[in-house]
């Protein structure tokens, strides 16, 4: 059995992967042991240092109200992100040089600078031009710096999905008489969600993991930042460490298998039975969107 990509391993190839594969266990094995070791000669396994997240205290105080900064960063990024992205991808794809270019520019120039960078800049502008208070700049200026930078990823997602469909998708459409926007929102994007969703859920996370630099450069209040401080008063600098690691890889965990499973349902929604639009179908696409009249299947007019 055979694929597009490669050949189906025979029994040699199979038996030369099951012995790398022991090799890479074996050498995760060790690797894992020696960095147990390490922690331990170092006193940092000592159960006084892991303790305090055992407690309440711990987690009412510092790492849940920080989690809780980082989620509310992460989400008001994505739901201002994820459509901006879309509007700025469909820009790029337009007709008219005069959305084309500035569409164009908009994107290139906010995913050439760094998303810290954008963040300074941010808190600056909110410092110096607004009246955002010193207590809510941190947060303006994190989900600011990623909206600007991660809109324009996402604007190159969608753009690349929707080319990535057959061109024969919008040729129909135009030879059943939908317009432009009609394709696009009809036919293109639903079918390019599926295609785009795997590199906008790379994107996703991404913002999550990036909140942690408005907390190392701007004092935002979220998970990372709050490490420091539980970190400070409990002197346990790399527990804190491996501990907020692991609500990172949880939380992302949450993310990607969430996204998988919408994926898996996405794909097999389309698969139906394929109806084909007929010449009353494309008059009533044509009609419920100026609001003007369409015949019936029998030939009258409504």
């Amino acid at each position: 059995m055979t694929s597009v990509l490669y050949d189906a391993p025979g029994p040699k190839a199979k038996r030369r992967n099951l012995i790398l594969s022991v090799v890479f266990l074996v050498l995760l094995a060790l690797l894992l042991w020696w960095v147990w070791q390490v922690l331990d000669d170092k006193g940092q396994l000592e159960w006084s240092l892991w303790k305090p997240f055992t407690t309440s205290e711990a987690w009412t105080t510092y790492l849940l109200p920080g989690l809780a900064d980082t989620l509310k960063a992460a989400a008001l990024a994505m739901v201002i992100a994820l459509p901006l992205g879309a509007v700025l991808g469909i820009a790029r794809m337009s007709d008219h040089r005069w959305v084309r270019i500035p569409a164009g520019a908009v994107v290139e120039f906010f995913r050439a600078i760094p998303v810290l960078l954008l963040m300074l800049f941010a808190n600056e502008f909110f410092a110096r031009s607004t009246d955002v208070t010193s207590e809510d700049r941190p947060l303006y200026a994190v989900v600011t710096g990623l909206v600007l930078y991660n809109a324009s990823v996402l604007a190159e997602v969608v753009r690349a999905g929707i080319l990535a469909l057959p061109k024969g998708q919008s040729e129909a459409a135009q030879a059943i008489g939908l317009r432009k926007s009609q394709t696009m929102s009809s036919i293109l994007l639903p079918q390019a969600v599926t295609v785009m969703l795997p590199a906008i859920v790379s994107q996703l996370v991404v913002i999550v993991k990036d909140t942690a630099l408005g907390g190392v450069m701007l004092g935002f209040t979220e998970l990372l930042n709050s490490r420091a401080t539980l970190a400070a008063n409990y002197a346990n600098v790399i527990p804190s460490f491996i501990v907020v690691a692991l609500i990172f890889i949880v939380l992302n965990f949450i993310l990607t298998s969430f996204a998988s499973w919408l994926e898996g349902r996405l794909r097999r929604s389309k698969r139906s039975t394929g109806a084909v639009l007929g010449p009353d179908d494309v008059d009533d696409l044509n009609a419920a969107e100026v609001g003007g009249t369409h015949k019936t299947g029998g030939g009258g007019v409504v």
